[in-house]
């Protein structure tokens, strides 16, 4: 009687605990894919799940937004300069079955061809653009990841470089381009500077050769400019047409 007591009591034990392994609760964020005897069931969730012991199985698959690090890969770009370029990706789960099933490790796949698709992209453009259209060029990958990555049922949304690093002698020679750029600009802002300048006075002395008074007159205000520095001595030559009423007699009358 003990001993029947005791595998009863066993049983219950095993009965319930069955029936608690049964029911899975999936929070909003996540979905479960059932296997029934090896092969693909559905896809359930949110909420309570009922999965029959030893005959179906279930995977969780997390459906929110995933942040994936890559780490820093060598990149040699188009004019064979070497740099080290890490970034990051953001991607998600459309698709859980996909998930699942076409891919062993969807996380682990994501971030290997992550890293290859960010060599093969960033070896076909200049370190000027690496360092310049960098938008751009994050639009370039994430095109490419998320054609590649639609099998696995994965949605990567946003791809994001992170750093260029370049090498010490690099960055000297990049100073140095920039100190030369720096300089041939302002030496072509000068020129320009020269050139309109010219092209004014130019201008202004065709204007003032028109009327000979307007010469005298400039002439005249130059001198007053230089006058009110009253710690020097100026001498200046007196012209010849300033005298010419001077020296001409007004006549009288016969």
């Amino acid at each position: 009687m003990i001993g029947f007591q005791l595998s009863f009591g066993f049983l219950a034990a095993l009965v319930l605990a069955l029936l608690v392994s049964a029911f899975r609760i999936l929070r909003e964020y996540e979905r479960g894919v059932v296997f029934q005897l090896g092969r693909f069931w559905r896809v359930k969730g949110p909420g309570l799940v009922i999965i029959i012991p030893g005959i179906q199985q279930m995977v969780r698959v997390d459906l929110r937004t995933l942040v994936l690090d890559v780490p820093t890969q060598d990149v040699i770009s188009r004019d064979n300069v070497s740099v080290k370029v890490n970034a990051v990706v953001y991607y998600r789960v459309l698709d859980p079955q996909r998930a699942i099933i076409q891919v062993e490790d969807y996380h682990s796949a994501t971030s290997q061809l992550a890293q290859t698709t960010l060599r093969a992209v960033l070896g076909k453009h200049d370190l000027d653009d690496m360092l310049a259209e960098r938008e751009q060029l994050n639009s370039d990958i994430q095109q490419v990841l998320d054609a590649q990555t639609d099998a696995w049922g994965i949605k990567v949304s946003n791809v994001e470089i992170k750093h260029v690093d370049l090498d010490e002698s690099m960055i000297r020679a990049i100073a140095r381009q920039a100190e030369a750029e720096r300089e041939r600009r302002a030496k072509v802002i000068h020129a320009e500077g020269e050139l309109q300048a010219s092209e004014k006075l130019m201008q202004a002395a065709e204007m003032l050769g028109r009327q000979p008074g307007a010469m005298q007159l400039r002439y005249m205000q130059t001198l007053g400019s230089i006058a009110g520095d009253k710690s020097s001595t100026i001498v200046f030559p007196l012209p010849i047409e300033l005298l010419k009423g001077m020296t001409t007699a007004p006549e009288g009358p016969k």
